[in-house]
């Protein structure tokens, strides 16, 4: 970037690095929502050649765009800062420890306790892009989907408690267990978590063992509508609804399962940072 101007007969011009100008797209924080998680991302303040806010920026103009690390516009911080930056989060937890912030933000302006009582699991299978790690990744007989699956735990509000990503070839009452225990010590007021059929069998015991209870919602067998909607199920489906506007969601590119669940989790902050403050 440059600015230029006439003295006299000669004209000066100031080169500025293009990484000290403000980017400015639809994805970016607002002066308001940086308020609500600076002091997660930025604690010690301290002066950088690259704000975090910016870098910050990018990873939800990824998320949102989809595009590739390498295609990251020239506005943002050096496509290789952006990923330290979210592979060093990912390692440290700060991504988990901004979605559980939002959440209970979230919850706390709809004028609910911090700790739901009640849980909703389910799982979506997605197809991965070629080049992920072959250990992990399946495929899902039920759904033909070659990929990964999603598995989240989501309060009545349909916001995050939990996600995890594994292979699509584990069966929901497995791969449900991983998800399941990231609940405890966090929700103090959890009582009960409802799954669909999938999630019948040995799981029930498992979740008893924490001091919960599995309520598992079962379809009529016999019914003249093609089409209903379960008490409370619908709210887990809205929540994958809404990952679907985000195109890095649409298909699973990341290499290993940590850095897609790292990918979810920014998809989720970027969701509720807009109910915060649209």
């Amino acid at each position: 970037m440059n600015i230029s101007w006439l003295i006299g007969d000669y004209f000066i011009t100031l080169w500025l690095p293009i990484h000290n100008v403000m980017s400015s797209y639809s994805t970016n924080l607002t002066d308001k929502q940086w308020q609500v998680i600076k002091n997660i991302v930025d604690p010690t303040e301290r002066k950088r050649k690259h704000s975090l806010r910016e870098v910050v920026n990018a990873l939800m103009y990824l998320s949102k765009t989809g595009c590739q690390w390498r295609m990251l516009p020239n506005d943002f911080a050096p496509w290789q800062t952006v990923y330290f930056y979210f592979h060093k989060w990912k390692q440290e937890g700060v991504f988990e420890q901004l979605m559980h912030h939002l959440r209970e933000t979230v919850r706390k302006a709809c004028g609910r306790a911090v700790s739901p009582s009640v849980g909703l699991i389910d799982s979506r299978s997605v197809r991965t892009s070629h080049h992920v790690d072959s250990r992990e990744y399946g495929v899902d007989g039920g759904k033909k989907v070659k990929g990964r699956k999603e598995h989240i735990v989501v309060d009545t509000l349909g916001l995050p408690m939990a996600v995890t990503v594994h292979a699509a070839n584990i069966y929901d009452s497995v791969g449900a267990v991983e998800p399941i225990k990231q609940l405890r010590f966090l929700f103090p007021r959890l009582k009960k978590i409802i799954a669909d059929g999938g999630y019948r069998g040995k799981l029930a015991d498992f979740v008893k063992s924490l001091g919960w209870e599995l309520s598992v919602a079962l379809r009529p067998k016999e019914s003249s509508k093609k089409f209903q909607v379960l008490p409370l199920r619908w709210i887990v489906e809205r929540t994958f609804s809404w990952i679907e506007n985000y195109r890095r969601m649409t298909i699973d590119y990341e290499y290993r399962t940590e850095a897609a669940e790292a990918m979810l989790q920014i998809t989720f902050c970027q969701i509720m940072l807009k109910k915060i403050i649209p």
